[in-house]
């Protein structure tokens, strides 16, 4: 198992830990701060998806007048968390 945890930048919530599996799906995501209860929502739903797939869904997602927001912040968490997989 993977695990990465990166300080969020641009956005209301601190940072974002996320747990892959050895077949790169997601185990957990972990948001600290930012909006709870949709964050807690996202989460669950991220639970047993391909990192890749939720990838693609959610980066480049903005929010209001910024240029990132939490979901976009999961994708550059989880695009890391992928890439320290692949190094070992």
């Amino acid at each position: 198992m993977t695990t990465y945890t990166q300080m969020n930048r641009g956005v209301c919530s601190r940072s974002t830990t996320v747990q892959l599996n050895d077949d790169g799906t997601i185990h957990a995501v972990e948001v600290v701060g930012g909006c709870n209860g949709n964050l807690k929502g996202i989460c669950s739903l991220l639970r047993g998806q391909k990192a890749e797939d939720a990838i693609a869904r959610m980066e480049g997602i903005t929010c209001g007048g910024k240029s990132t927001s939490c979901p976009d912040q999961i994708a550059h968490a989880l695009r890391a968390a992928l890439e320290q997989q692949k190094n070992g």
